[in-house]
């Protein structure tokens, strides 16, 4: 089995939520799931499996950046067998149009990495959402009353670009990137692979025009919007 995740077969549900954060992770198994059991422990990268309104979820932490997410992609769908993946992370607004604490839903993922393009010999590959994941995401919003903004968002490697550099995302804002994070290029890559259902749902906790931003106390527990639309895609 996985040499990152500690679970016994059977203890992970299908549908697996993905924070990056495994304290998110905690938070959500602590506060919306019942009977949440902690599965791993490994790295401090916490997993848990509970039910939601009866229904089976885990809830597994995968940490940042495209390397250390495809690890846990890859150990969830090829040793556990997960079938749907509900990345839950956070992002960075390019445009002026998104604000901070909004919802975005990424139908693709542009990236600088070279992960996605070594994977494919060197080509270009679009990495995109799961349509029915994609509408039935859109039609739960909708049902809650959460305003998303949907479009492509950038799965960058950078986080701190080199000081000299004035705009780093100004090619990305052009062709109407609406925020960054780390993460979603990978799994919407992995997931179109192994053959299983992918969507990222982002929360925009900082500005990249504004330089407005969350306390790393909200980042963990203040972004229950998106959580609530990614459970239900559980109904």
């Amino acid at each position: 089995m996985s040499i990152h995740i500690e679970a016994k077969p059977g203890e992970i549900a299908d549908f697996v939520l993905l924070p990056g954060d495994p304290l998110r992770a905690k938070f959500i198994a602590e506060n919306l799931l019942e009977n949440a059991v902690c599965y791993t422990q490994v790295r401090g990268m916490l997993g848990f499996t509970g039910t939601y309104k009866g229904k089976r979820v885990s809830v597994q932490g995968t940490g940042m950046g495209l390397p250390s997410h495809l690890i846990y992609v890859n150990e969830l769908i090829n040793d556990y067998g997960a079938k749907t993946l509900v990345r839950i992370g956070t992002c960075g607004g390019m445009r002026d149009d998104v604000k901070v604490r909004d919802v975005v839903m990424a139908m693709s993922a542009s990236t600088d990495s070279s992960i996605i393009s070594r994977a494919v010999n060197g080509m270009s590959y679009a990495p995109t959402a799961s349509f029915d994941l994609l509408l039935k995401a859109a039609e739960g919003a909708k049902k809650l009353g959460i305003a998303v903004k949907a479009g492509n968002i950038l799965s960058s490697d950078i986080f701190y670009h080199d000081i000299e550099i004035t705009d780093p995302y100004a090619v990305w804002r052009k062709f109407g990137v609406l925020a960054v994070e780390m993460e979603t290029a990978g799994l919407y890559m992995q997931s179109s692979r192994f053959n299983v259902q992918a969507l990222s749902l982002l929360t925009v906790s900082d500005h990249l025009i504004t330089g407005e931003h969350c306390s790393p106390s909200e980042r963990q527990t203040a972004f229950m919007d998106m959580v609530r639309v990614a459970l239900s895609l559980l109904d």
